[in-house]
Parts: structure tokens; C-alpha cells; sequence
């Protein structure tokens, strides 16, 4: 019965061993595969796009279209203009009117530019 628990122990342990080892060589080749593309040039080519799309002017403009309401909300506040109030609740009411694939995509877009989860936003009630 001895002699059966310790070599199941030792089967146990050289399993464990030869995992342990099988994950250090797949790290290995991830990473050989990893330096080989950059020598090729794949990666730098994907950091070039990255860093393009982060010198436009897509996430400002985006910004600047998604804050408009807000700051023709607190111009119609401070200024007692009543007329921004009811142009701005047109506006959303108007946008709430448009087909439900549109109002997805802008918020897809705005979701994706800014990384949050646009999935939470878009659930209708």
C-alpha cells in the first residue's frame, strides 16, 4: 500500500515536472517568434499605424461633438437664454428618433475612441 501511495506521488511529481517544462519552452518559442517579427518588421509596421491614428484629430473632434450638448446646457443656464434649453431637448428627441443601427454606431464609435464598453450603454430598457 506504501510502496502504491509513493509512486503514485512520484508519477504526480514527474507530471508536474514535465508541464512546468513544456510551459518554459512554449514561453521560449512565443518569444522567438516575437523578436522574429520585429526583425521582419511586422511589429514596428503595426506600432507606426498606432501611432498615426494617435496624432489625429478624430478623438478631439469626437470629443468636441459629444460635449456640445453639455456646453449649450450650461451656456442656457448661465445666460437665462430659455430657447438653448428647448433647442437642446429637440436635439436628443430628434436624435432618439433616429433608427437604432445609427444611434449603435455612433456610440460604437464614441465606445471605441474613448475605450469604454458601449455593450452597458446601448441595453434598451
Amino acid at each position: 500500500m506504501w510502496i502504491s501511495a509513493i509512486k503514485l506521488a512520484m508519477n504526480a511529481g514527474s507530471h508536474i515536472y514535465k508541464k512546468k517544462q513544456e510551459t518554459r519552452m512554449n514561453i521560449a518559442s512565443a518569444q522567438a517568434s516575437h523578436a522574429e517579427k520585429m526583425a521582419n518588421g511586422e511589429l514596428e509596421y503595426k506600432a507606426k499605424v498606432i501611432e498615426s491614428n494617435d496624432n489625429g484629430w478624430k478623438d478631439e473632434f469626437v470629443l468636441i461633438l459629444v460635449s456640445m450638448p453639455m456646453l449649450l446646457l450650461v451656456w442656457s443656464v448661465f445666460s437665462d437664454d430659455p430657447e438653448i434649453r428647448i433647442k437642446l431637448n429637440l436635439f436628443f428627441e430628434y436624435f432618439k428618433q433616429l433608427p437604432y443601427w445609427y444611434q449603435a454606431i455612433f456610440i460604437g464609435v464614441v465606445s471605441a475612441i474613448y475605450g469604454l464598453k458601449g455593450a452597458d450603454i446601448m441595453r434598451k430598457k
